[in-house]
């Protein structure tokens, strides 16, 4: 079985980019790991995607080199929080909600048109950090579209930013899953990747 992660730094975690099985250090490593322990009899073949800085409009435009050619059996998508976190900076790009929605549903329908994968998609998050109010407030109006769309084509949907929440209250320190509000630490990423398991279990 061939599950692909495909996203942005969240998901490439410092891979080796010459080794597409290298799993990197973030949820992926954790995902795969727990998902392999838990199906001994079945042979895996793991793919990570991710790259840095992605935003929806760049994930398209590598979608069949990085994901539709290796026709995977699962393909989770993390993808967003740039989009959101490019508006902002001397060098902003102003993509907006329309935009996203529309690339995200590019996207969503090649791999419907080009593969029999089953498609699962994780939300966008923005944790508690003193710089990310703004992106918080834009994180509002784009979690609606981003599970309107894996309503209409995920087989999967994890909300990451509700399991978060609920994590935070009892976790007494607000930076311990990630220092920067985005990208997740160690606990962070053990986090998500016990919850991807944990939902791909439901199309495995």
């Amino acid at each position: 079985m061939r599950i692909l992660f495909q996203g942005d730094s969240i998901t490439d975690a410092s891979r080796d980019k010459r080794n597409y099985h290298d799993m990197g250090k973030g949820y992926p490593k954790y995902a795969s790991e727990l998902i392999a322990a838990a199906h001994p009899d079945t042979e895996f073949e793991f793919i990570n995607f991710g790259i840095g800085g992605n935003r929806t409009c760049q994930l398209f435009d590598r979608l069949y080199a990085d994901a539709i050619a290796f026709q995977p059996d699962v393909i989770s998508i993390l993808i967003g929080i740039n989009d959101i976190w490019h508006r902002y900076g001397k060098e902003a790009i102003a993509t907006t909600d329309e935009q996203i929605a529309l690339n995200y549903r590019c996207i969503l329908e090649r791999i419907k048109k080009e593969t029999n994968a089953k498609i699962m998609i994780l939300s966008p998050y923005v944790l508690d950090c003193d710089d990310k109010d703004a992106m918080k407030d834009d994180l509002k109006t784009v979690l609606p579209i981003i599970r309107k769309l894996a309503d209409e084509y995920a087989d999967v949907y994890v909300p990451l930013d509700e399991h978060f929440a609920e994590a935070l209250k009892t976790q007494p320190e607000p930076k311990f899953y990630s220092n920067d509000g985005v990208h997740p630490n160690d606990n962070g990423a053990a986090f998500i990747g016990k919850k991807y398991a944990e939902a791909i279990e439901a199309i495995l």
